[in-house]
């Protein structure tokens, strides 16, 4: 008789049935999280939303790190002895997150198999999406990575076709996040408008023409 498949595991189930250590609040868009400096104490998973997680330098500065959507795992520094946060996170829609403890997120990782398959199986994707980000910026023009990060942001690849991005991101975060200035942000924009790679409409849409541009030597 062949062996029946385990059921798929369930993270929200998983959450609901954790009981002491976990809070689930509600963020406003632009309502800070933690702030870079803050104690790491716990381990953040977010159920709806998006979240941006950035770096600020002692000049003011700041460098958009990461950001994080439905599904998303964020703050695990605070499980590798880090006493303080060394970004910060703000909600960049409205955002609902469960908040672990840092003590019972630890005890769930040896004790709980499924969930610690589904966690490591995030912090690898997430040191590979990193990894692809350095050679990013390293090999590629501002335009090119630019247009990878609309087609990431579209969760391009996921479902077959991009979907509409429906947080409102401003060409300032955008810069931050593919590491130029904002005119050049808004002219590579405009251009790809132009192409027809995207559209506006109350929503940024992310056509799959905007991938010949990564193609492009």
């Amino acid at each position: 008789m062949p062996k029946a498949e385990a059921a798929p595991f369930d993270l929200h189930a998983f959450f609901a049935a954790m009981g002491g250590g976990r809070t689930v609040s509600a963020y406003k868009p632009q309502e800070i999280i933690f702030s870079q400096g803050d104690p790491a104490d716990s381990v953040y998973y977010i159920q709806s939303g998006k979240v941006k997680v950035s770096v600020t330098s002692a000049s003011g500065k700041e460098a958009v790190v990461a950001l994080l959507d439905q599904g998303d795992f964020f703050g695990e520094g605070s499980l590798i002895a880090q006493s303080v946060r060394l970004a910060a996170a703000t909600a960049q829609a409205d955002c609902i997150l469960d908040r672990i403890d840092k003590s019972t997120m630890l005890r769930v990782l040896h004790d709980e198999v499924r969930f610690s398959d589904r966690f490591t199986a995030h912090l690898l994707m997430r040191n590979s999406r990193a990894e692809a980000d350095l050679v990013d910026q390293l090999l590629n023009s501002s335009e090119k990575r630019l247009a990878r990060t609309l087609l990431l942001l579209a969760n391009f690849g996921k479902e077959g076709k991009p979907e509409p991005i429906t947080t409102k991101i401003s060409q300032e975060t955008l810069a931050e996040m593919v590491g130029t200035t904002r005119p050049r942000i808004s002219f590579f924009m405009n251009k790809f408008r132009k192409l027809g790679f995207i559209d506006y409409n109350g929503t940024l849409r992310v056509h799959s023409s905007l991938l010949s541009v990564l193609l492009r030597d």
